[in-house]
């Protein structure tokens, strides 16, 4: 029984003469579907592109974790260090100094944050190693006889800067810049800023345009000499083997270490930006979901026009012997197919311009001469895009059920038909 109705609903589904209109209705149908779905899929692998991206790109640069003290610089921070780097789920831990200051070329000055790093623990925390000139190690190397350098500047101290702000300031590798120090010294005539000659002897592409113009990387003893800080540093970082683990592996240093110890999480350093997200792919799939309710609507009217239309046949299979049940079931088959068509359609479509959205928006800006995300204005200088194929089974499957809900009531009226009324009138 069910293979016959099947057979009648998808004779309803194709056009003859006098139903081209029915027909171009179902189409549209299908239509407003297959786009509601792909548009669906795009725009939330965008965003879980986005999302992976920044997170990514955040955490090369940044620890998973941050260890501080409550009065500022650390004390025995190598005995703190192996504490750290005892507990379970802790990948690895280096100590770092932060500070501000201003570099310096030529008549240029741009305001950047300064990260003396531990060139022997660093490397198991940061992941640092997308550098489009010069290496990270020259910063701990002393003796750089080996660098295309004059031997007057091979004793500078080392610096590795981001690609935007070597652009910004007009130098490159193994040119030399000024970097001051708000915090200087204190003489009769006032404070006088700390002024010091660096060497550039690296420039990395983190790809985060933010990193990349305001970030500078020192060796832990330079950047303590410069910010005389002496032996001390601002803290600890530590990176983790399973980023989700943060709020435990916190929890357990924050136990092992007590007052005077705090400890940040990336999620709570972060934690505007990835609600600011996660904020907007809800809204953006609540919006496009619209699309699908309203090819929903559609499926309602083209179910209506075709019992207008096949009244009498549906007289003529009730007067055969057909149930309401069976009238039901021929239309919500018949509108479940419109959906299956649509959605099967749409996650194709989807998913294919999602895994592709790199070379296609890449075309795009080629055909039309203009950059689509810009690094200057946007986080990042690509677009990304992430399927996650269980947001495709979950808008699927609820789209779908759009489509049985909206078979409800057209079914129900052509299954309440009167033969006796519809044939008596032929």
């Amino acid at each position: 029984m069910g293979s016959y109705e099947l057979f009648i609903s998808l004779r309803y589904l194709r056009a003859r003469r006098k139903q081209v209109f029915v027909s171009i209705i179902t189409f549209i149908s299908i239509a407003g579907i297959l786009l509601g779905v792909a548009a669906l899929i795009i725009v939330l692998a965008v965003m879980n592109g986005f999302e992976t991206d920044l997170r990514n790109k955040i955490l090369g640069v940044n620890a998973h974790l941050v260890l501080m003290e409550y009065s500022g610089a650390m004390r025995d921070f190598s005995k703190v260090q192996d504490t750290v780097s005892a507990i379970k789920g802790v990948a690895g831990a280096t100590p770092f100094v932060y500070g501000q200051a201003m570099v310096k070329s030529g008549p240029n000055v741009s305001g950047v944050v300064i990260r003396g790093i531990d060139m022997v623990s660093a490397s198991r925390v940061l992941q640092i190693n997308r550098m489009s000139a010069g290496t990270m190690t020259d910063l701990s190397d002393r003796d750089r006889k080996t660098l295309p350098v004059e031997p007057a500047r091979q004793k500078l101290p080392g610096v590795v800067v981001g690609k935007e702000l070597a652009k910004n300031l007009g130098f490159g590798l193994y040119d030399t810049v000024s970097i001051i120090s708000p915090m200087g010294v204190s003489t009769p005539m006032g404070l006088i800023p700390r002024l010091k000659r660096f060497l550039v002897v690296g420039i990395f592409d983190s790809g985060f345009y933010e990193y990349d113009s305001t970030l500078v990387f020192l060796s832990l003893p330079d950047a303590q000499a410069f910010l005389n800080m002496d032996d001390l540093v601002t803290g600890i970082e530590i990176r983790l083997t399973d980023i989700y683990e943060a709020d435990r592996v916190a929890d357990a240093v924050k136990t092992k270490l007590g007052y005077p110890y705090w400890v940040r999480t990336w999620m709570e350093m972060n934690k505007n930006l990835f609600s600011a997200l996660k904020l907007e792919k809800r809204v953006m799939a609540i919006i496009l979901s619209l699309i699908v309710l309203v090819a929903a609507f559609n499926i309602i009217t083209t179910l209506i026009m075709v019992v207008m239309e096949k009244h009498r046949d549906i007289a003529i299979l009730k007067s055969m012997g057909a149930s309401s049940r069976s009238i039901m079931k021929i239309f919500i088959f018949q509108g479940l197919t419109i959906g299956f068509i649509g959605t099967s359609l749409g996650c194709a479509l989807g998913v294919t311009v999602a895994l592709h959205l790199s070379q296609i928006s890449l075309f795009i800006e080629q055909l039309f001469g203009f950059k689509i995300l810009p690094g200057d204005v946007y986080y990042l200088s690509e677009l990304p895009s992430r399927v996650n194929y269980g947001d495709v089974v979950f808008i699927a499957l609820g789209t779908l059920l759009i489509s049985f809900l909206s078979t409800i009531y057209p079914s129900w009226r052509a299954s309440k038909l009167d033969p006796a009324e519809t044939l008596r009138y032929e």
